[in-house]
């Protein structure tokens, strides 16, 4: 049911640490704490003695990623309880930022699109962030009759909690919302919809 091809939709190349960065600011969801921490492992812990990493729980399956993240031994490292107050210290840390810094986003589609979101209102060209995309595949859509957004969608078609319409959730993704787009499925003819597949479990 998606359409194969379109060139919007995001590429996550990885975190591919910048030895020569003069300082690292890392933001982490959920399972994208494994992105750090593979990293680690691969290239030693030197250079988080100049690194800030931000990181919330919220969708990890294990309970154990804070300790390993804190036990890396970065400059500093802050837990926080959801993602808009990470995405809210990750403003104020960006608005502190000097030429030099280096960015890093890993964990769910709907994670790193907002913090891009984010970095983009300061004026930070998306090509130059780090990205990974770790854990669940549920995207973040955008209805694009009412406007709605809703997060952690697995299923296409699925009905817009907003509207309640059924939305074929398209390939199509835009970076100013952070959102991938949701399509009327039966505009034509109301009610005729699919069933719902778990397309991102």
């Amino acid at each position: 049911m998606l359409v194969a091809g379109i060139k919007s939709r995001p590429v996550y190349s990885g975190l591919n640490i910048d030895i020569h960065a003069k300082r690292h600011l890392f933001a982490l969801e959920g399972e994208g704490a494994l992105a750090l921490i593979d990293q680690v492992k691969a290239a030693g812990a030197d250079f988080l003695k100049n690194a800030d990493i931000l990181y919330v729980a919220s969708g990890s399956r294990a309970e154990d990623h804070d300790r390993k993240l804190a036990a890396l031994g970065a400059d500093t490292f802050w837990l926080a309880p959801t993602i808009p107050v990470l995405l809210n210290r990750f403003h104020v840390m960006l608005g502190q930022a000097h030429m030099g810094t280096r960015i890093y986003l890993a964990g769910t589609e709907g994670f790193i699109g907002q913090a891009q979101q984010v970095a983009m209102n300061h004026g930070v060209d998306p090509a130059s962030l780090h990205t990974e995309h770790r854990g669940s595949a549920a995207r973040r859509v955008q209805c694009v009759h009412c406007k709605g957004i809703t997060d952690s969608v697995t299923t296409s078609p699925y009905t817009c909690t907003h509207c309640g319409l059924s939305l074929l959730v398209r390939d199509h993704y835009s970076r100013r919302l952070g959102a991938f787009q949701g399509v009327c499925i039966d505009a034509e003819e109301p009610g005729t919809a699919p069933k719902p597949e778990e397309l991102f479990p």
